[in-house]
């Protein structure tokens, strides 16, 4: 076995911050901003050419957001901006796969109640592995096989959920549908528009889809409550994936079974209520969420991706009833009185057959990265502290 020295990230490397405000970000901005969210944005004006890595300083539930990028981009003042003083010692590429297993140690030396800060001086003392330069590159490039096949995959799920959410805006924005009658088919704009929809569609409310579920916290007070088996889904879980195998947070049968009205069956619809609204994910196996989350339990089958997708294009008006973008709150009075259109099942049901294939194939890439993620993870401590020669 093969060890390397151990050296203090602040000796080998120059630690800043960027300078502006969080709010600083530009829709459709030209460069990069990088903030404390998960999430990059962007932004008119850069202040750094370089190739570093960045690390949010500060996040309400300590999950700091890890990111490398090589050229020209904007930073939070709360945003860490990492570079090796010493490329020919210190690959900027390896500091970032050297942190990667220890963002769970930072989230427990940072500080702060309401929010967690991660402070420089934890930083400049943390110790990270020191091998050889081709070491290093060696380490790299097994890691980055697995990053590129799951970045492929991620490739491949957005194509096919930006082909399924073609297919709903013909059929039901646009109003370019099949449309069958007596004598066969006919086209669609022969259909006739009676008080503004379609003939033979019907203007109904959320939740006429289904069971609505609120979702709710078991009592913390019970530790055998949590870390089981059952996904516990809450809205950062959603930004990852529109299809949800698992979460952050999670829940014992004990724990899941003092709130037995909560569970969500399969391809349940999520929406984020509380928050940042309008975040729309199903999941794939049986669920419970927190209460800032609304859920409809679709009574058909064939409800589900129309429902998902319908439920997307509102995130303005969710916005709107919530009081604003920055902390709405739609309770589930005004999310179940939500106005819908639903058309009939005859053309549900020809909409679900087809892009249920594509959900299918959604379902098993993210099945798949989650399998590449994990061996991923778990060989990369291995690798970073000499345990696997390279």
């Amino acid at each position: 076995m093969k060890t390397s020295q151990k050296v203090k990230l602040g000796d080998m490397c120059s630690i800043r911050t960027g300078k502006l405000d969080s709010n600083a970000a530009v829709e459709g901005g030209k460069y990069p901003f990088f903030t404390c969210a998960q999430e990059t944005y962007s932004i008119d004006k850069y202040a750094f050419d370089t190739e570093a890595v960045l690390l949010g300083g500060n996040n309400a539930n300590g999950i700091f957001p890890l990111k490398y990028y090589q050229g020209k981009f904007n930073a939070y003042q709360r945003t860490y901006i990492i570079e090796s003083n010493d490329r020919s010692k210190l690959s900027n590429k390896f500091i970032y796969f050297s942190l990667r297993p220890v963002l769970e140690y930072l989230k427990s030396a940072s500080i702060g109640a309401a929010t967690q800060y991660l402070t420089k001086p934890v930083l400049d003392n943390l110790k990270i592995s020191l091998p050889d330069i081709d070491t290093q590159r060696n380490i790299i490039d097994i890691i980055y096989a697995y990053d590129e096949l799951i970045y492929a995959n991620c490739a491949r799920i957005q194509l096919l959920e930006e082909s399924a959410r073609l297919l709903f805006r013909e059929w039901f924005v646009y109003l370019k549908f099949p449309h069958s009658t007596s004598s066969g088919q006919a086209n669609h704009e022969k259909v006739k528009i009676v008080d503004g929809i379609p003939e033979g569609w019907e203007r109904a409310k959320v939740k006429d889809f289904g069971m609505i579920v609120t979702g709710k916290t078991p009592s913390t007070k019970v530790v055998n409550n949590f870390n089981g088996d059952i996904p516990f889904i809450k809205t950062p879980d959603m930004h990852r994936s529109l299809i949800i195998i698992n979460s952050e947070e999670s829940l014992s049968e004990s724990g899941a079974d003092s709130q037995k009205n909560k569970y969500l069956p399969p391809w349940s619809v999520l929406v984020s209520c509380i928050g940042t609204v309008g975040v729309v994910a199903l999941n794939l196996f049986k669920s419970q969420t927190n209460q800032q989350i609304n859920s409809i339990i679709p009574k058909k089958n064939i409800y589900r991706y129309y429902c998902f997708f319908f439920l997307s294009r509102l995130k303005p008006i969710l916005e709107a009833i919530g009081g604003g973008a920055t902390m709405a709150n739609v309770n589930k009075y005004k999310f179940e009185n939500l106005d819908v259109i639903i058309p009939p099942d005859t053309l549900l049901e020809r909409f679900d057959k087809l892009v249920d294939l594509i959900f299918k194939q959604i379902a098993f890439l993210v099945q798949q990265n989650e399998k590449l993620t994990y061996a991923r993870d778990l060989l990369l401590p291995r690798l970073m502290s000499g345990a696997i020669e390279v």
